[in-house]
């Protein structure tokens, strides 16, 4: 599983840079996004503009992420493609992430929370 890392003013943006979260990806990205978190102790969001396909396996990754985050830091997801979006919403796992329309608004919105 292909993660990118980048640090952007304190938030750290990590890209999932492949097409696909199911259950054959799913424990890679889970060991590769502790991995990328373990030495930040900063918010995270999660771009997943290239991923155009999750099922329940890459469902219950992204549930995993938010776990390994604890209850202080936040995973915020960034740039759904339509098919991964409607299956946050059947699922009401919207409800679970805050989620942004690109890596801009997600920055945005760290900078409001972070301010107050």
């Amino acid at each position: 599983m292909k993660l990118d890392a980048q640090d952007h003013d304190g938030l750290l943006v990590i890209t999932v840079d492949e097409d696909r979260l199911y259950a054959s990806a799913a424990l890679s990205f889970k060991e590769g996004f502790r991995g990328l978190v373990a030495d930040h102790s900063c918010d995270v969001v999660l771009n997943l503009s290239r991923v155009d396909f999750l099922d329940s396996s890459g469902l219950g990754a992204l549930v995993a992420a938010r776990k390994i985050m604890g209850p202080d830091r936040a995973l915020d997801l960034a740039q759904l493609q339509p098919i991964v979006a409607k299956v946050l919403a059947l699922t009401h796992m919207d409800r679970v992430f805050n989620i942004h329309t690109d890596c801009d608004a997600a920055l945005a919105a760290h900078q409001v929370r972070s301010a107050g």
